[in-house]
C-alpha cells in the first residue's frame, strides 16, 4: 500500500510539473518579447489605435493563459477565444505573411464541449514558428474542430509550411530545441491524461509533402472522454 501511495505522489507531482511546462510553453519568452517590441515599434510610430488594440489583445491572452492553466480543462468556446486572441496577435505581428483559419463543426456544442487545457495552443504556435516562419511567400493556418460522436471530437492544426522533415533539418542546424521539447511535454501530457482514466486522447503528426504531396505538417488530436466524467 505504501508503495501505491508513493508512485501515487510521484505522479501528482510528474503532473504538476508537466502542467507547468505547458504554460512555460505557452508562455514562450521569444512570442512575448517579439509582441512587446511590436506594441513598442507602433507606439513609436505614433499609431495609437494599433498599438491600443495590439495591448487589448496582449493582456486578455496573458489573463487566459493564467486562468486557463489553473483549471484541468476548458470549453471549447474558451479555447477557440483563446486561439483567436493569439492568432490575432500573430497577425498584427506578420501582417500579410500569415492567414489563418478556425472551422468548427456545426454538431459541436461549444458551450458544453470541454477539452483538456493548454494543449491547442502550443501546437499552433509550432505551426507558426517552425512551419511557416521558414516558408517562401505567405503562409497559413487552419485549426479544425470535428465532431466524431457524442464522446469524441478532433482536433487538427494544419499548416502549409514547409513540412515536418524539413522543420527539422532547420532547426537541427540552427540548434533550436524548443520544437522538440513542446512535442515531449505534449506526449507526456497526454500520456498522463490517458493515465487518469478521465480522457483518452490520440495524438499523430503527418508530414503533408510525404503523406498527401502537398505542403506542410497536419497534428491531429483525438479526445475521448470518459462518460462518467462528462456527467
Amino acid at each position: 500500500m505504501r508503495d501505491n501511495f508513493e508512485a501515487t505522489i510521484q505522479n501528482q507531482k510528474r503532473q504538476h510539473d508537466l502542467e507547468l511546462k505547458a504554460l512555460r510553453s505557452q508562455m514562450n519568452p521569444h512570442f512575448v518579447h517579439n509582441s512587446l517590441n511590436a506594441i513598442q515599434y507602433y507606439i513609436q510610430q505614433n499609431d495609437v489605435e494599433t498599438s491600443e488594440n495590439y495591448l487589448a489583445k496582449f493582456s486578455k491572452l496573458m489573463r487566459q493563459f493564467f486562468d486557463y492553466s489553473r483549471r484541468k480543462s476548458v470549453s471549447l468556446s474558451e479555447e477557440i477565444s483563446l486561439l483567436e486572441n493569439y492568432l490575432q496577435i500573430e497577425k498584427l505581428r506578420f501582417e500579410e505573411k500569415i492567414a489563418y483559419e478556425i472551422k468548427v463543426d456545426s454538431e459541436l456544442d461549444i458551450e458544453e464541449e470541454q477539452i483538456p487545457s493548454m494543449l491547442i495552443q502550443p501546437l499552433v504556435e509550432n505551426a507558426i514558428n517552425h512551419g511557416l516562419f521558414h516558408k517562401k511567400g505567405n503562409g497559413k493556418v487552419t485549426v479544425l474542430f470535428n465532431f466524431i460522436n457524442a464522446n469524441c471530437f478532433k482536433v487538427s492544426v494544419i499548416d502549409n509550411g514547409v513540412g515536418l522533415q524539413k522543420s527539422k533539418e532547420l532547426n537541427t542546424s540552427i540548434k533550436s530545441q524548443n520544437a522538440s521539447h513542446s512535442s515531449e511535454v505534449l506526449t507526456e501530457r497526454i500520456h498522463f491524461l490517458n493515465e487518469s482514466g478521465s480522457w483518452n486522447v490520440s495524438h499523430k503528426m503527418i508530414d503533408r509533402s510525404i503523406e498527401t504531396g502537398k505542403t506542410g505538417t497536419e497534428i491531429v488530436l483525438e479526445f475521448n472522454q470518459n462518460y462518467d466524467d462528462k456527467n
